[in-house]
């Protein structure tokens, strides 16, 4: 039988990788840069599978699409694509959580590490004539400080040694992730509001769901350290960025390092582009090469083992399991 995949949309370069994982199949690999609902349903009308990155699979694109079987989904986030109806449908959803670990945490401490230090702002007054350091007056020293990190899944794990090689403690919340869990890499799980109270820095590594739309916000702002840095490098919309703004606008807090906003690419009008103490990244904490080439691969190999008759590596929508029968992979 030839499988029909759909690629929904991509900004990659090259699809070689794609298609070397999709050769164990017979399939029909079909290319589209679909923006809307309307053209993600009629570029995949019959297929089976969806490779996706940024178009929108919703109930309405799910419900149209009779023939599919799975959506694979390139990175850790699924926010593009409506589970709850996938898994409604028999639909199995995959995501690839383990690819950039290292690169994402590396990301968040750099970004850390150049706040606590004031890099950029000296970097840029240097270049305008101005050589003097107490441009970045006050700086402290990172040992010792505390490093709050707002989940506490593989990525913030993985920052949370690194940042304890450099002498921070830290602090995390997650309600979803066991005391014991915490209590072996040594970082106290406290409530949100107790972590944005004691922490120095702030990390956000939440995903991007119903309940975590806008979690920090003016009352976490308000319990902040006037002293204290937040860092995003998972979902723009996780922080209320109206908030972050009055916080910043009126120094609640001392400043933001941002791999990810609300609205991307960022608005030109958006006020965080004129603050000296905020430092912006166009979403790319989750790349390197190596990286980008695992993400890849591992995307297509969701499609290759659903269509092959195996519950994916990467199955986002565990319930999905009560609908759809398939084997399971040897490890």
């Amino acid at each position: 039988m030839t499988y029909k995949v759909v690629i929904t949309d991509y900004e990659f370069a090259t699809l070689a990788p794609e298609e070397e994982v999709l050769s164990q199949i017979d399939v029909e690999f079909v290319r589209a840069q679909c923006k809307t609902e309307e053209e993600v349903i009629e570029a995949a009308k019959d297929a089976e599978a969806l490779l996706n990155q940024y178009a929108p699979i919703s109930r309405r694109v799910i419900e149209n699409l009779p023939n599919l079987k799975v959506v694979s989904r390139y990175g850790v986030g699924v926010n593009t694509i409506d589970v709850k109806a996938a898994t409604e449908n028999g639909v199995i959803v995959g995501n690839v959580t383990d690819y950039c670990m290292d690169e994402v945490s590396d990301h968040a401490f750099a970004l850390l590490i150049a706040s606590a230090r004031k890099v950029v702002m000296l970097n840029e007054a240097v270049k305008g004539g101005n050589w003097d350091y107490k441009v970045g007056v006050p700086i402290y020293r990172l040992r010792g400080q505390v490093l709050g990190l707002v989940g506490l899944g593989r990525i913030p794990q993985t920052l949370a040694k690194k940042a304890q090689a450099f002498g921070m403690k830290i602090l995390a919340y997650d309600p979803y992730v066991p005391a014991e869990v915490a209590k072996e890499i040594n970082v106290e799980l406290v409530d949100l509001n107790e972590m944005c109270a004691q922490s120095d820095y702030i990390s956000v590594h939440a995903p991007l769901i119903e309940a975590t739309q806008g979690m920090i916000s003016d009352s976490q702002f308000d319990a902040m350290k006037k002293e204290a840095f937040i860092i995003n490098t998972a979902r723009g919309p996780v922080i209320d960025e109206s908030a972050l703004i009055r916080a910043l606008e009126s120094d609640k807090i001392a400043g933001a390092a941002l791999d990810v906003v609300e609205d991307e690419p960022i608005l030109q009008d958006n006020p965080l582009l004129k603050m000296e103490n905020v430092i912006l990244n166009p979403h790319v904490a989750w790349y390197s090469e190596e990286a980008q080439l695992e993400l890849k691969r591992k995307t297509a190999q969701n499609v290759v083992d659903v269509l092959s008759g195996y519950y994916p590596t990467y199955l986002f929508n565990r319930e999905v399991t009560n609908k759809v029968q398939l084997k399971q992979k040897e490890s």
